[in-house]
Parts: C-alpha cells; sequence; structure tokens
C-alpha cells in the first residue's frame, strides 16, 4: 500500500515535507490534526498520533488491517531470517538438563537434602517437558534418561 491510499480516508490532511503529511486521527475525535503519516523509501506507511491512538486503532478505524502499512517484499534478495537456535534443539536440551537436574535431587534426596514434595514436583516438570517434546519431535537419548530407565533413579510415584 502506498500512503496514498491511507490519506485518502483521512480528513483535514495536509503536506509537511516530502513523503510526510498531517492529519486528523480516525480513532479519536480530533479536531485538530494529530496524526503524524510519513511513506518511507521501502513503502512502508509509517503513522503516530500524538493524542496517543493506537496504530491498531488507527488502522481499525479506517478499515485497513496494519498489513497494509507494511508493503509486501517482492524481488529483494534479502537473506532469510536467521535464528540462533532451532526451536526443537533447545527443547531438547531442556528435557536433558531437567532431567540431569532430576538425578542430582536424587541424590541430594537420598542424603535429605531435598523434601518428598520438591523431589516429586521436579519429577512432574520433567514429566511436563518430557510430554511437550514428545508431541514435537523425537528425543534421543541422553545418559540421564538412560540412567533413568537402568532404574539407577528410583523415581517417586505421582499421581496423572
Amino acid at each position: 500500500m502506498s500512503a496514498e491510499n491511507l490519506l485518502a480516508r483521512l480528513t483535514k490532511v495536509r503536506v509537511i515535507g516530502p513523503g510526510r503529511w498531517a492529519g486528523c486521527c480516525p480513532a479519536h475525535s480530533d479536531k485538530s490534526p494529530s496524526l503524524s503519516i510519513r511513506e518511507t523509501d521501502d513503502g512502508v506507511v509509517l503513522i503516530r498520533c500524538f493524542a496517543g491512538c493506537s496504530m491498531q486503532d488507527i488502522c481499525g478505524a479506517v478499515g485497513l488491517p496494519v498489513a497494509a502499512l507494511f508493503p509486501a517484499r517482492q524481488g529483494h534478495n534479502h537473506p532469510p531470517e536467521r535464528r540462533p537456535f532451532d526451536p526443537l534443539q533447545v527443547l531438547t536440551a531442556s528435557v536433558h538438563e531437567a532431567l540431569t537436574v532430576l538425578i542430582l535431587a536424587e541424590d541430594a534426596h537420598r542424603a535429605g537434602y531435598v523434601s518428598d514434595l520438591a523431589r516429586e514436583r521436579l519429577w512432574v516438570a520433567c514429566t511436563r517437558l518430557q510430554r511437550g517434546l514428545d508431541a514435537v519431535g523425537e528425543l534421543p537419548e541422553s545418559e540421564a534418561m538412560r540412567r533413568i530407565r537402568r532404574g539407577e533413579v528410583r523415581m517417586p510415584q505421582v499421581a496423572g
């Protein structure tokens, strides 16, 4: 969308510079222009109401989706968004770490440092993390999980 599509829906619009306009905000009872509009070189339309109306409220008042302020990228050679971590790897690592903490808590429980209630709550947390991981992907078995499966760590019997 160009700014013209938005400007056509506003009242008391005036040019205040190249690619810049002021107009009455449609999201509140505006008697004098409090809405600033600017179109950037890449076609993004920036809006700001100095009375504090949100972008969503302004767009909604003129019947435009917020996405209309941002042109679709066509023909740009932008690199794909790079995320520092794969969410599945983060969840897998979280489960592995939780199981490691559970093993340490079991040792501490035997020594009398961890209460039965704390031990059971930790088991519930580990179980929930494992269920979340099972729901989204495969879990490569960790050494902590192998110790639990071999019976080296006895888990409390928790309902549910």
